[in-house]
């Protein structure tokens, strides 16, 4: 499976801070806001992903993460030159994709919750066998008329898709992580942009529902999503990382540690990741995770 990471657009409600950096490279706590969302990705056993940036800001998101091979990783780059939806991240990476399936993540969204790695494959396992052609990932919320909100039956088959509704059938919000079967690209070529010019991803939703091949998966008790879009929720995140990570002891979205738990890197290398950022307290969690496994000491 192919990945994808959508880290474009200008960032506008968090204006004045996204004028000069892109809101993705922003910090939630303790590392940069696209760690959250590549986590989730590696967390699903991907490792060959397209990160898709404004053209402006392309270097900065290479600077930052490379070309993913000290992780165990192939990143490589596009450009999504306007914000012209979400969906046509399947067109600008088409060739990414090939005829393979794919998962798309919002750069600005944040996923943590127990077992979440056993959810992702066990999705994706369904994808693989064609049991499903899309699955989505529903969260409760309170305010369901602000969002898109996916109406599921008793087997968690999507039934609906209602945008924004007046009187919600359900309080499951879509969030911003995606899992498509080889199927996607046609269908995202077939598209019509919307009255607000985009190609939107709910039109996607709904191609594959009129399929009967989604899927809704309840992300419920024990897990969180935070989308960062706004100053509070930025504010927010952050928070709830910190509270977390210092109650635990433990990391939210260590790259580092991540690959390390796949197998795609060793202690030894772990270790020199770590020690690379040995002053700040990011770098020397990653070390001792490393020394744990076994690496040797510096």
């Amino acid at each position: 499976m192919k990945g994808i990471i959508l880290a474009g657009g200008a960032g506008t409600r968090l204006h004045p801070i996204t004028r000069a950096v892109s809101k993705q490279l922003l910090p939630v706590f303790d590392k940069p806001m696209i760690y959250y969302p590549l986590s989730v990705l590696m967390l699903a056993g991907i490792r060959d992903i397209l990160v898709i940036t404004t053209p402006e800001e392309q270097p900065l998101f290479r600077r930052l993460l490379g070309d993913g091979s000290e992780l165990g990783l192939r990143l490589d780059y596009a450009a999504q030159a306007e914000p012209n939806g979400i969906a046509q991240a399947f067109l600008i990476g088409a060739d990414h994709i090939g005829d393979e399936a794919c998962a798309l993540v919002l750069g600005d969204n944040i996923f943590h919750g127990q077992g979440f790695a056993t959810v992702l494959r066990d999705c994706i396992a369904r994808l693989e066998r064609g049991d499903d052609g899309a699955v989505l990932f529903g969260y409760p919320v309170r305010d369901p008329e602000r969002y898109g909100v996916g109406v599921a039956d008793e087997s968690g088959r999507l039934v609906d898709i209602e945008e924004k509704p007046v009187a919600p059938r359900s309080n499951r919000a879509i969030t911003g992580l995606y899992l498509y079967d080889g199927q996607v690209v046609d269908i995202a070529r077939g598209l019509t942009p919307s009255a607000r010019g985009e190609l939107e991803i709910t039109d996607v939703n709904r191609e594959y529902l009129e399929r009967d091949q989604a899927r809704l998966v309840d992300l419920g008790r024990g897990f969180a999503w935070l989308d960062t879009g706004t100053h509070d929720s930025l504010v927010e995140a952050g928070q709830y990382v910190q509270i977390l990570e210092h109650r635990q002891g433990v990391r939210i979205a260590c790259l580092e540690e991540i690959a390390l738990d796949r197998g795609w890197i060793d202690a030894d290398a772990c270790l020199a990741l770590g020690a690379a950022q040995g002053k700040s307290g990011y770098g020397e969690y990653v070390m001792n995770v490393a020394r744990a496994r076994g690496a040797q000491a510096r």
